[in-house]
């Protein structure tokens, strides 16, 4: 298995990558969050997930970060609540980037660390990744929980021990509230 982990940030990717190289996968992280505002909070999570692959001795790929198009993305769904259409919007967009980023790159599988915070909802997760693999030809979407089997309580570890950057907030501004 060739897989291609979209990457939210450090703290829910660190568990997940471990895991896989624990059990003889080598991934790869795609970093592609243009939902994240403002600018400096997304380079402060790129820069902790780009430090933690490095440590790895793992590749990264960064997306393009376009807070506009993402806006775009979501028009009409500001006021939506989280776990709302908003999130399956943005989920989706940003999935369907990775699928084509990993069809492009000659990955076969995709999967995303968003599957591992207790604040998203997976079945939109796996709707979006279903949705991005059928995008494209020859990559598979891994619809797995990540919060299962010991990975939060490793989650939290890996963060005390890594010192990561714990976000407050999922990442767009209409979760801040």
């Amino acid at each position: 298995m060739k897989i291609l982990l979209h990457a939210c940030c450090a703290p829910c990717s660190a568990p997940i990558l471990e895991h896989l190289m624990q059990n003889g996968v080598t991934p790869a992280v795609y970093y592609y969050n243009p939902n994240i505002y403002p600018l400096k909070e997304y380079e402060i999570r790129r820069n902790e997930i780009k430090k933690y692959t490095e440590k790895l001795g793992i590749q990264m790929i960064e997306g393009e970060y376009n807070h506009e198009s993402w806006l775009e993305n979501i028009k009409g769904l500001e006021n939506e609540p989280e776990r709302g259409n908003r999130c399956l919007n943005c989920f989706k967009m940003r999935l369907a980037s990775t699928a084509k980023v990993a069809e492009k790159e000659g990955f076969d599988t995709i999967a995303s660390s968003l599957s591992s915070s207790r604040w998203k909802n997976l079945e939109q997760i796996d709707a979006a990744g279903n949705y991005a693999q059928s995008l494209v030809n020859g990559v598979s979407y891994l619809a797995k929980n990540w919060r299962k089997g010991g990975l939060q309580q490793r989650r939290n570890e890996l963060l005390k021990e890594n010192c990561f950057y714990n976000q407050l907030y999922c990442g767009c501004e209409f979760s801040m509230r």
